[in-house]
């Protein structure tokens, strides 16, 4: 968990270094979760944060299957049902971060 607190501390601060507005963190429901919640220009972007401590056998991007693709699409859906936010432009992404030192290797659109 800490670890991946970190992580995901550094893909924040890369999204705000970006322009990025923060709306939410760790937003969870009895049924799904989504890592950070952010806004740049019109569109939502909902980015799950995948850490590896080395790339040697493949970084967070191989963890995103098509079960957990469909699972962040339903997340981001209940967000934005939760928020009343029907008119909003969603995008998907996911954060590979890797290391001792949380690099960000990919932040790739998946939407």
């Amino acid at each position: 968990k800490q670890i991946g607190d970190q992580a995901e501390n550094k893909v924040y601060e890369h999204l705000i270094s970006t322009g990025h507005k923060i709306v939410a963190r760790n937003w969870r429901t009895k049924y799904c979760e989504i890592d950070i919640v952010s806004q740049f220009g019109d569109n939502l972007y909902f980015t799950e944060v995948k850490y590896r401590r080395s790339v040697d056998h493949g970084d967070g991007l191989d963890a995103i299957t098509p079960k957990k693709s469909k699972q962040i699409r339903f997340a981001a859906d209940m967000f934005l049902y939760a928020n009343n936010l029907k008119d909003a432009n969603p995008v998907i992404q996911v954060a590979s971060v890797s290391g001792d030192q949380f690099t960000i290797d990919h932040v790739l659109d998946i939407s």
